[in-house]
């Protein structure tokens, strides 16, 4: 019986000691720290919506990022004249050991990124059909081009927090890209 109340009696300062030490501390401020996207790879999914089944990809690859060495893999979008297409975007960061997917960010923050197309050259008309609830995002299109010819396909990601307003004018590029363009 003298035993327990020994032990309490020696480990009754000890934690009086450490409670004394815990509420002495100054608790600092939780400070968030966000990483900045690094965007190494754009990829392009057309899916023919006019012949089903005919489905093609064609991407953007600059593994070290802006600055540095230049892209290493800029495919030629190649599309049939007066051919209907549905197109996804799918957004990498290629430039770890560990592939991380993008895409899923920008759609989680859709009401902070929109998608802009534009056609050099050759006609291509560009409705994006995806959502935020009040704005369109531009992972999902739908692209029709019109007669034969070559120019480029220009695809930027704003990234418009608190500023998004359905247009490309505002906030800052998140990635630039130009594809060259054959339509046939």
């Amino acid at each position: 019986m003298k035993k327990p109340i020994l032990s309490l009696f020696f480990t009754l300062p000890i934690l009086m000691t450490q409670c004394k030490k815990d509420s002495q501390l100054v608790e600092e401020p939780l400070i968030e720290i966000t990483e900045e996207e690094v965007i190494t790879s754009l990829i392009i999914h057309l899916h023919r919506t006019d012949i089903p089944g005919d489905t093609v990809s064609f991407a953007f690859r600059d593994t070290d990022g802006p600055g540095g060495n230049p892209p290493s893999e800029v495919d030629t979008i190649q599309l049939a004249s007066n051919g209907q297409y549905a197109c996804s975007l799918e957004v990498l960061d290629e430039s770890n050991d560990v592939i991380r997917d993008i895409t899923i960010e920008i759609l989680a923050e859709g009401q902070d990124h929109l998608f802009c197309f534009e056609s050099i050259g050759t006609p291509i008309v560009f409705d994006r059909t995806d959502w935020d609830g009040m704005y369109e995002i531009g992972l999902q299109s739908a692209w029709t081009a019109s007669n034969a010819g070559t120019g480029e396909v220009r695809i930027i990601l704003k990234h418009q927090p608190g500023i998004k307003n359905g247009t490309c004018e505002p906030g800052e590029t998140d990635i630039e890209v130009y594809f060259p363009l054959v339509v046939e």
